[in-house]
């Protein structure tokens, strides 16, 4: 099946989402945005995992867990995770690797943690918007014991990317593919052989809602399910 998917969304979760993009809202954006699968993927967290793939179901979306990991040189990675509870497995193996940092709400905002029907069930009082102590050669194998799949996100921005930290793609770091922003350059892999094979998928990297974007991409699966998308990510089509 043909199945439009984003695969990078911050709720209000994450220090610089806007609050108006609660779990719930984003899930609703979404399907009227005409996609089909979506992941929630907050700064060092996924707290706010489960009330977005409630809120999914109930829309009609597959909606699949996940975080953008700030490794510890800074380079964010995007993690997928085939379920909710290996998503709290990798919250807490992550959350425990934070800077111990107070987040300053006068400057990030407040750090909110959503149910399924926009109520705020509280507050993260640590910084989420730092990096981990997990290096970015760390985070394949941690990611894969938790069953996920994770790929460094928006590569040619010239922060916090995995080219811009560390200068070039190293395959032996076991991602299967790479993020693009929206706003990549045509030509922003031409003259680098680092880059040559390396698939790639578009990602909103959304905070407000306006930066939820009609479906543009597409992946064919088997069958509409976590992990039929995760083994799309992993090999480029069905298996």
């Amino acid at each position: 099946m043909r199945a439009a998917f984003d695969l990078h969304f911050h709720s209000c979760l994450s220090p610089c989402g806007d609050e108006a993009m609660t779990p719930a809202t984003i899930a609703g954006m979404c399907k009227l945005a005409g996609l089909d699968v979506a992941a929630l993927t907050d700064h060092n967290s996924c707290g706010n995992c489960a009330a977005f793939c409630e809120a999914c179901e109930a829309y009609g979306l597959l909606g699949i867990p996940g975080m953008e990991l700030s490794t510890a040189e800074e380079v964010h990675v995007v993690c997928l995770l085939p379920n909710l509870a290996a998503a709290e497995g990798f919250h807490r193996e992550v959350y425990d690797k934070l800077i111990p940092m107070k987040n300053d709400k006068k400057i990030f905002g407040a750090q909110l943690y959503m149910d399924a029907e926009d109520h705020i069930l509280g507050e993260e009082p640590r910084l989420l918007a730092g990096a981990s102590m997990i290096g970015v050669f760390e985070v394949w194998d941690l990611v894969s014991r938790f069953g996920g799949v994770a790929y460094p996100a928006h590569i040619d921005r010239p922060s916090f990317s995995l080219l811009s930290n560390l200068g070039f793609w190293d395959a032996s770091l076991g991602f299967p593919l790479a993020e693009l922003s929206r706003s990549c350059p045509a030509d922003f892999a031409a003259g680098r052989p680092d880059l040559a094979g390396v698939r790639t998928i578009t990602g909103s990297d959304a905070h407000y809602l306006d930066q939820i974007a009609d479906a543009n991409q597409f992946m064919h699966l088997r069958e509409l399910t976590i992990q039929a998308v995760l083994d799309w990510l992993l090999y480029g089509g069905e298996k």
